[in-house]
C-alpha cells in the first residue's frame, strides 16, 4: 500500500478525470518544484469510478480559469494546519483571456500574434468558445 501523508499547508486538487492529472501537473510546472508534490493516478472513487489527485505541500498561486478549462469537474481544497480551510468547485469558465488561441488562420490574432485574446463560452457540452475578434469558434 502506498502511503501519502496529509499535508500541513498547501493545496489538494481532487476529482481530476483520469488522465488529466498529468496535464495539470505539467501545466502548473510541478515537475520543477522544490517542495513536496504528489500526483496520484487511477485512485478508486465512489463518485467517478476512478480519479487522479494532486497534493501540493506549498502555498502557490493557481489559475483557476485554466484548471476549469482542463478539467471543469476539479475540486481545489486549500489546507491550513492539516485541515481543509476552503473547498472550491470549478466549472467551465464563461470567459477566458490569454489562454486559448484562435483556430481561424485569417484572424487578426493569428496574423499579428496578439496574446490576450478573450474568448466567450458558446456551447458548454462541446466546450466551444468564440473569439472576440473574428467570432470563429474554438473547441477545447
Amino acid at each position: 500500500m502506498i502511503r501519502i501523508d496529509t499535508i500541513k499547508k498547501g493545496i489538494v486538487i481532487d476529482h481530476i478525470k483520469v488522465g488529466h492529472g498529468y496535464k495539470i501537473f505539467n501545466h502548473l510546472g510541478l515537475d520543477k518544484s522544490d517542495y513536496t508534490v504528489a500526483l496520484l493516478k487511477n485512485i478508486p472513487s465512489n463518485k467517478l469510478g476512478s480519479k487522479d489527485l494532486i497534493k501540493i505541500e506549498n502555498d502557490i498561486h493557481l489559475d483557476l480559469t485554466v484548471l476549469g478549462l482542463i478539467d471543469p469537474g476539479v475540486t481545489v481544497n486549500i489546507i491550513e494546519n492539516g485541515i481543509k480551510k476552503e473547498k472550491i468547485k470549478l466549472t467551465l469558465p464563461e470567459r477566458v483571456k490569454g489562454t486559448l488561441k484562435c483556430k481561424n488562420p485569417r484572424c487578426v490574432t493569428t496574423l499579428e500574434n496578439i496574446d490576450d485574446v478573450e474568448f466567450t463560452l458558446v456551447n458548454r457540452e462541446k466546450k466551444e468558445y468564440r473569439c472576440e475578434y473574428c467570432d470563429a469558434r474554438t473547441s477545447m
